[in-house]
């Protein structure tokens, strides 16, 4: 952390003046030492410093990194139009609740008749066929034809067959989507049970179907999200310390005072090559319909850790090469708040908001957590 405010140093002098004035008597001509800054009551609370003990916490217990919200995609679908044609209605607007099946758009489409005229021609296809397989049979048996013309005639039934049959299933789809042969209509239709997220699509709008071959647009999204996925990226450093099961807790950007809860249910087992970096994802509940699709998170991971000596980041100081801290040491004989700049040692291994102390301070020492960095320019 480099020291880089005059400003605001030179502020909190031009604060402190007055009262530096008024240092009792006793005091009038001493001079901290090297390494020392002396202040009275009255300037430490001017200053809003924030003093608080040395003591042994849980630091390691979180892996922290950076994730996105998505669908659970056993809860969410996408609609996709199987024609090509012009939206003629909507049925379903956003935020409607819909059942499986439920109408959302009406689209006519020459694929609908296409698709019953193809099942009519085939019909007939089929029937000439059979007529005459069962012709050149007659006459075969009755040794009154060729053997090549009944195997031709068997060759050409057995295409029509599959031909028909072929045209039935695709008949049999625009029904299930409840097309109308008459007026060409397709009903665009829910696949899942659930609300409209998303749609992307008004009247009159053309649309390309998923089998002309082209490129089709999602037209609905269908989904829940009372359950949602957050998919984070975690360090090949942190995987060997990621569990499935692992405690989750979630933060993001629009709700800063929230914390949303899940656990880890699945791990990638591939790398990034580039980022070196794994996949896991998150079930987070959603009750209250928070958490957005796309959202970015900050995702804290639980993990096995320890308990050490650490200190909130805000306490430490990073001047050269030095990383430093300000101890208050008490009152000096005129009565002043001695604050001594002392060189630490700490692990920077671990992620969260402490880092541990492994050098220079004791249990209780008193360090000032919020301020350090001014009383740092009085040196």
């Amino acid at each position: 952390m480099k020291i880089a405010c005059a400003p605001v140093v030179a502020l909190f002098l031009g604060v402190l003046a007055p009262a530096c004035r008024t240092a009792p008597a006793s005091s009038v001509g001493a001079q901290p030492p090297n390494g020392e800054v002396w202040l009275t009551d009255q300037q430490v609370s001017d200053a809003h410093l924030t003093i608080e003990p040395v003591a042994t916490h849980a630091v390691g217990n979180d892996v922290v990194t950076s994730g996105k919200v998505t669908f659970d995609d056993l809860r969410v679908g996408h609609v996709f139009s199987p024609v090509t044609g012009r939206v003629s209605r909507i049925l379903a607007d956003p935020g409607a609740r819909v059942k499986k099946g439920s109408p959302l758009a009406a689209i006519q489409s020459p694929d609908v008749g296409n698709a019953f005229a193809d099942l009519d021609k085939a019909e007939a296809d089929l029937i000439a066929a059979q007529h005459d397989q069962q012709r050149q049979k007659d006459l075969y048996d009755a040794h009154a034809g060729s053997q090549k013309d009944f195997e031709s005639a068997q060759d050409s039934y057995g295409k029509a067959k599959a031909e028909m049959e072929r045209a039935r299933q695709k008949a049999r789809l625009f029904r299930g989507g409840g097309a109308d042969a008459v007026t060409q209509e397709f009903t665009l239709r829910a696949p899942i049970e659930g609300e409209v997220i998303a749609r992307n699509v008004n009247p009159g709008a053309e649309v390309l179907g998923q089998y002309s071959g082209g490129t089709a647009v999602e037209l609905f999204t269908i989904g829940e999200l009372d359950r949602v996925w957050v998919i984070a990226d975690v360090f090949e450093m942190d995987l060997g310390r990621v569990k499935k099961g692992a405690p989750v807790s979630i933060k993001v950007v629009a709700y800063p005072d929230k914390v949303f809860t899940g656990v880890v249910d699945w791990m990638s087992d591939l790398l990034d090559p580039t980022a070196r970096t794994a996949k896991v994802r998150c079930a987070i509940a959603n009750p209250g319909r928070d958490l957005k699709p796309e959202m970015y998170a900050t995702v804290s991971i639980g993990v096995a850790g320890q308990n050490a000596l650490a200190l909130p980041h805000t306490a430490v100081l990073r001047i050269a090469d030095q990383t430093v801290v300000f101890v208050d040491e008490g009152k000096t004989a005129g009565g002043q708040r001695r604050f001594v700049r002392r060189i630490i040692a700490i692990s920077e291994d671990e992620g969260g908001d402490l880092v541990p102390v492994t050098h220079g301070l004791s249990a209780g020492d008193r360090v000032v957590t919020s301020g350090g960095i001014l009383l740092s320019g009085m040196l």
